[in-house]
């Protein structure tokens, strides 16, 4: 599926540059994260076993979901799908990140930043459409335990998951395609580590009120109310567990509730800092660190807040690894 995503954005971005004949810039430079060159090594180790652990941690979690048959739930469907959306959101910047740490060459062309620029909008979206089922799932299993099965049938939470794919690739498209008519005249420098979109802006000899608009507007769709619904979904979690007073029970609760909450505030509060609401003190190092924190921070986290800490996961290990022992 991504493949046939990937071929038609690169046609339609030739599409868009056939015949631009005011186009300069055939390629951009990327200027990376702000290290000194003494430290550079240090951080593209630290920086590696991060990808690695996010990799590995998402991959061991849609592979136990695929084998163990107890795993296949409404959760872990959504689960499998924020493990695959993490891997690749990580895996859209933290390559090209690793090997322009160890390269002189830091261009990037310009076809392929718009093709990065496309699925890092993609995979965030997705990200930010399936923690809105999640918390929606658990809601309806601790707030309405007895109607759980009832309302969170198969087929709905397939067409939750689909949904959230389409409108992905449409709101990804959307801008891709916008950011595709600007022309770029002269500088080609990226004061970042991936094609980001409101630095791509910055660049641009065009006029940007259109893609400005529309970032606020669609912002506010795909993450503003995502992140309010979420809230609305763990206020009531808590109010509801607060009236059967247990001391095990509430502990546990907010324990959960604690960390799913702190993983999301770290990725929605960067992301609309970031993009709904950027300040004219905001320098590049800031902005950096803090794209540094959602790229690559949250999809490593996420398999360890999520999954890897909970019993069912620990089990499905267990029987995983004893089947494949025992065999």
């Amino acid at each position: 599926m991504n493949t046939i995503i990937s071929c038609s954005v690169l046609k339609t971005l030739k599409t868009y540059m056939a015949g631009r004949n005011k186009t300069v810039i055939s390629e951009f430079f990327l200027l990376g994260l702000p290290i000194e060159p003494e430290q550079q090594n240090l951080f593209y180790a630290l920086f590696l076993a991060m990808y690695l652990t996010t990799v590995l941690g998402n991959l061991l979690i849609i592979v136990l979901i695929r084998l163990d048959s107890h795993l296949h739930t409404p959760m872990y469907l959504f689960l499998s799908n924020l493990s695959f959306s993490d891997l690749c959101f990580s895996s859209v910047t933290m390559p090209k990140l690793l090997q322009n740490m160890q390269s002189q060459d830091s261009s990037i062309p310009y076809a392929g930043c718009l093709t990065q620029m496309y699925f890092f909008l993609f995979f965030g979206d997705l990200e930010s459409f399936l923690l809105v089922a999640m918390a929606y799932d658990r809601y309806v299993a601790i707030c309405l335990p007895l109607h759980y099965t009832t309302i969170m049938s198969p087929k709905l939470c397939l067409s939750l998951v689909v949904l959230s794919w389409v409108l992905t690739t449409l709101h990804a498209m959307l801008h891709t395609l916008l950011m595709a008519r600007l022309y770029f005249c002269a500088n080609s420098v990226i004061p970042h580590f991936f094609c980001d979109m409101s630095a791509l802006l910055k660049l641009s000899c065009s006029d940007t009120r259109v893609n400005e608009l529309v970032i606020i507007f669609m912002g506010g769709l795909i993450l503003v109310i995502p992140f309010l619904l979420i809230i609305m979904s763990y206020a009531r979690i808590v109010s509801s567990i607060l009236k059967v007073p247990s001391a095990r029970g509430i502990r546990k609760a907010f324990s959960t509730c604690g960390s799913h909450l702190s993983v999301v505030s770290l990725f929605y509060g960067t992301v609309i800092g970031l993009y709904l609401c950027p300040s004219a003190n905001n320098s590049t190092v800031k902005e950096t660190v803090m794209a540094v924190m959602y790229t690559v921070v949250t999809p490593m986290l996420n398999p360890f807040i999520y999954s890897l800490r909970n019993r069912d996961m620990k089990g499905a290990l267990g029987r995983v690894f004893c089947k494949k022992i025992f065999s």
